[in-house]
């Protein structure tokens, strides 16, 4: 079994430890973010962490991160943490660095420089495409990974990921029948098998509709209630205002902020040299006030 996990295209399973690394998204290859040329930039816009982040101690920390692909810096020098529980959003143009940031984050590509608080097994990855197998049953599914992934119990944790899911009335079909939200929980519970304190997804909704975006959020926001804390990346700039506590902003592979949403919509009203924008001198978010515009505004304040 564990030899046809590998011999699909030639990657292990996501989530899989003990030899075996995670299967990196196939359409988000190394170095698929492009980063921008190597000019000197603003120091990023930090607020101060609201007090979910500044009363836990940080569940998960990176310092300084930084990737080169040749002559291109994919990250210059990224530092996050998080917190127990806490939703972090990473949001960005093409080419931001945010898979790239991700992929360091779960082990799949080491750093040039910086360091990660935790190991990849102590973290669980879901890339963009689901990595299970259409021909196999969710319980099948399940109960593979969690081989691989060499839990204690493989036969209970496939019990408690079905129920955790909300999937145990569809353990018996096979995945390809699924639903594409549906394909995703499993996705995201494979991610899970070894109850890493850490989940990092890939655009968890990239090519699912409304109705598939809600299910999979809900999962996702019950294991954030559960305690796990959850890192995404996402170009749905309403997601990260519905559901991040907080979001960082990647342009060019640099960290130009880190806070709430509303930090974020304060930022671009202030300005950067603090002081109060009104009328059409704040760009479009003056007109129009909701987070994607003040997202789009603070990018252009900062050259970007």
């Amino acid at each position: 079994m564990a030899t046809a996990g590998t011999a699909r295209d030639g990657n292990p399973p996501a989530g899989s430890k003990g030899g075996t690394a995670p299967i990196f998204n196939e359409g988000t290859p190394p170095g698929g973010n492009s980063p921008g040329d190597s000019k000197e930039s603003p120091a990023p816009f930090h607020n101060p962490p609201d007090a979910t982040s500044s009363e836990a101690s940080p569940v998960l920390e990176a310092r300084d991160l930084r990737k080169r692909y040749g002559e291109r810096e994919a990250l210059r020098g990224v530092s996050l943490s998080a917190s127990r529980g806490e939703l972090v959003a990473v949001i960005g143009p093409n080419g931001a660095g945010k898979t790239t940031l991700l992929s360091i984050l779960a082990g799949i590509q080491k750093p040039d420089g910086g360091s990660v608080s935790r190991a990849p097994a102590e973290i669980g990855w879901v890339p963009q495409q689901a990595a299970v197998y259409g021909k196999l049953t969710v319980a099948e599914n399940l109960e593979l990974f969690a081989r691989l992934e060499k839990v204690d119990d493989p036969r209970s944790t496939v019990e408690r990921m079905l129920d955790l899911t909300d999937l145990r009335d569809r353990a018996d079909d096979q995945v390809s029948q699924l639903s594409g939200g549906n394909r995703q929980r499993v996705n995201i519970a494979v991610g899970l098998l070894g109850e890493q304190p850490v989940l990092l997804l890939d655009e968890p909704s990239a090519a699912l509709d409304p109705r598939q975006r809600e299910r999979v959020w809900e999962f996702v926001l019950s294991l954030a209630e559960s305690g796990t804390t959850v890192i995404y990346s996402t170009h749905n700039i309403q997601e990260a205002e519905r559901h991040a506590q907080r979001v960082l902003v990647l342009a060019d592979g640099e960290l130009v902020f880190a806070g709430s949403p509303r930090e974020l919509e304060t930022a671009v009203e202030q300005g950067e040299d603090g002081e109060e924008r009104s009328g059409k001198g704040a760009g479009s978010f003056a007109l129009s006030p909701d987070f994607e515009s003040a997202f789009v505004a603070f990018l252009r304040q900062r050259g970007h």
